[in-house]
């Protein structure tokens, strides 16, 4: 089976419902997952791209209660080693 185009990884179950405020959290969220990435690790990453996100603002992106810019998108997507065609289908 697979989660949003990414083969199947163990995932912690959410404890609340997905929002409708972004169409990639939840893919951004499965492939840090497949990764082995930790929430922590990507948001260095994504420091270090001059994207200044806190724990709670990648949860609600991942979560899709909080819109995300271009430029996040972006780097998200540089840093996962994804395309951004690929976060969006």
């Amino acid at each position: 089976m697979q989660i949003c185009g990414y083969p199947e990884v163990n995932m912690r179950i959410r404890k609340q419902a997905l929002g409708d405020k972004n169409i990639v959290g939840s893919k951004i969220e499965a492939r840090r997952v497949q990764m082995g990435m930790k929430q922590r690790e990507l948001l260095e990453a994504l420091n270090k791209k001059g994207i200044e996100l806190n724990a709670s603002g990648l949860s609600k992106i991942e979560g899709q209660v909080r819109g995300v810019c271009d430029y996040e998108l972006k780097a998200l997507a540089e840093v996962l080693e994804t395309d951004v065609n690929d976060l969006l289908k």
